[in-house]
């Protein structure tokens, strides 16, 4: 029974000697790193540089909506920028005009999730 107790002490602190191992230190292939959305997309130089605010109703949470639209506005192309500010429920894009319409933006907004939760509303633009 002795024996047993310290063979089983032994293989668990083998165990957890071994399977941990500091993999926080070492640096990620480069095909592995986590990039953001804004990362993964080409920044090209806007030819017709704009910028729109707008607000947007029926947003209920910062990480699930406002994270979610922002993900999705910063895919898109043409866009430089995307910023969805959940405690102010309103959304800033830089986006080149000749590429992409502040329509398209408010499409892609209402749209997210089941396309009937989030509406545009106010929308102002400045080149």
């Amino acid at each position: 029974m002795n024996f047993t107790k310290s063979l089983l002490t032994l293989a668990f602190a083998s165990s957890l000697l071994l399977s941990c191992k500091d993999s926080a230190s070492k640096p990620l292939p480069k095909n592995l790193k986590e990039t953001s959305a804004q990362e993964q997309k080409t920044n090209a130089v806007a030819v017709k540089p704009e910028t729109a605010s707008f607000k947007i109703e029926g947003m209920t949470c910062a990480m699930g909506c406002a994270k979610t639209i922002e993900t999705k506005l910063s895919k898109m192309d043409g866009v430089q920028k995307a910023v969805v500010d959940f405690d102010k429920k309103e959304a800033t894009v830089s986006f080149d005009a000749s590429v992409l319409t502040s329509e398209k933006l408010i499409e892609a907004v209402e749209t997210t999730g089941d396309g009937a939760t989030y509406k545009v509303a106010g929308i102002k633009t400045k080149s």
